[in-house]
């Protein structure tokens, strides 16, 4: 058996967790610049607050409904997230981290008498450890397990906690309850296509031949479909596969027009973009800096630069990122436009020892010192305590707009939660 536990509105859980107050009311979460709307508790969905609508479309409803509105805190929601799969870990030790607020816990090693009262007792101490609701699905297939959660979370009745019946007619009625375009790994345009063919549920799907939906789409939907039967085609990852490329990116709090605020903004994206990289072991043989103007912005002249260059011998080392991002920078820099995004990608990444070129001569015993000492401040002291004199010293325009964030309760000394006597 697979389990499947589900952070119940993640974010504004999180917000929850250290402002008791906000039980109960209806809660947003708006994206980066405060833009649209990206997570939402219950109370704001039952009161017809969209997914993804803009926050400015919102607002009559939000003063109308007393709707809290919290900007993007991922430093919290990260360190929360940890924290859940630690609780998690202490139960079952074999996980698999799917996303920030899910996570697959292989039962098997445990027994399936033990199923449902195991899983309530962590749903139970999960809350207790962190404030964070969850519910759980289980099931014999992971495809299985995120369709039982689905139940979970929408019926009271399971009290958060729901095992995929065992018995045919129980198991049929629950899979036919689920419609084909919310099962695990079709989505909207496979379920366009599948309702096309009159496979209305995820117990059509299981009954359809697995040989037509290899020939109609692919390998996947044909997997899809086994593991609705209940043949594991899917496995727990103990390791998660690899990045191919990592990117930094954000949109500006107001448009930059001139090139010292386009070159900080890069810089900063640089910075971040090797502190990670180091921070998975990782290197990297390719950078690349792209920007753009406001595309929904007709009444301004568009335009998107950028360039991409190797990186010889690969690496993770700040200084060399940085220079190469800003000389990408420089070279594709045109005055007149009105710059509304910026990022870095980092790409041909790899994992383990560096191979070296011919005619080589950087110090990488000296570069890792650097960057490592580098890194143990920034851990300690707090993150930008030390970096590069590119990324600027005071708070610009393209900063990002964050006008509801709540405090980083569990990361910054200086944010830590009080109790007032």
């Amino acid at each position: 058996m697979y389990a499947l536990a589900d952070c119940n509105n993640f974010y504004a859980s999180c917000e929850r967790a250290f402002e008791p107050r906000l039980e109960g009311r209806p809660v947003v979460v708006l994206s980066n610049n405060d833009g649209c709307v990206v997570a939402r508790s219950q109370e704001a969905k039952d009161v017809g607050i969209g997914m993804g609508e803009p926050a400015f479309q919102c607002r009559d409803r939000f003063d109308r409904h007393q709707v809290v509105v919290r900007s993007s805190n991922y430093t919290l929601y990260d360190d929360m997230s940890r924290r859940v799969v630690r609780s998690i870990s202490e139960f079952v030790p074999d996980i698999e981290i799917y996303s920030i607020d899910e996570v697959f816990l292989d039962l098997r090693p445990l027994g399936n008498p033990v199923a449902t009262s195991l899983c309530q007792t962590i749903r139970d101490r999960v809350k207790q450890w962190t404030g964070i609701p969850i519910s759980i699905g289980i099931a014999p297939t992971k495809t299985l397990a995120k369709l039982a959660n689905r139940i979970a979370k929408k019926d009271p009745t399971t009290h958060g906690v729901f095992q995929l019946p065992k018995n045919d007619p129980d198991r049929a009625l629950a899979l036919d309850s689920v419609d084909v375009g919310d099962v695990w790994g079709v989505g909207s345009r496979w379920g366009a296509r599948l309702r096309g063919l009159g496979v209305r549920s995820a117990l059509d799907l299981a009954r359809m031949p697995v040989e037509d939906l290899r020939k109609r789409f692919n390998v996947v939907a044909q997997r899809t479909a086994l593991e609705l039967r209940g043949v594991v085609c899917q496995d727990l990852e103990d390791v998660a596969p690899p990045r191919k490329t990592l990117v930094r990116s954000r949109s500006f709090g107001d448009m930059v027009t001139n090139f010292e605020q386009l070159s900080e903004a890069v810089a900063n994206h640089a910075v971040r973009a090797a502190e990670k990289l180091r921070s998975e072991g990782g290197t990297a043989g390719q950078v690349s800096v792209f920007f753009s103007t406001n595309r929904f912005r007709d009444d301004l002249p568009q335009y998107h630069g950028g360039g991409t260059v190797e990186l010889l011998p690969a690496t993770a080392s700040t200084p060399i990122i940085l220079r190469e991002a800003m000389r990408l920078t420089r070279f594709a820099w045109r005055q007149g436009f009105h710059y509304k995004k910026a990022g870095v990608m980092l790409g041909d990444l790899s994992f383990g020892e560096i191979q070296g070129g011919l005619f080589n001569t950087q110090d990488h015993e000296h570069d890792d010192r650097l960057m490592a000492a580098l890194d143990e401040v920034n851990r300690k002291m707090g993150a930008g305590t030390l970096r590069p004199a590119a990324t600027g010293v005071t708070a610009k325009g393209w900063r990002m707009k964050r006008e509801h964030c709540s405090p980083k309760y569990t990361t910054s000394w200086r944010e830590l939660p009080f109790a007032k006597t």
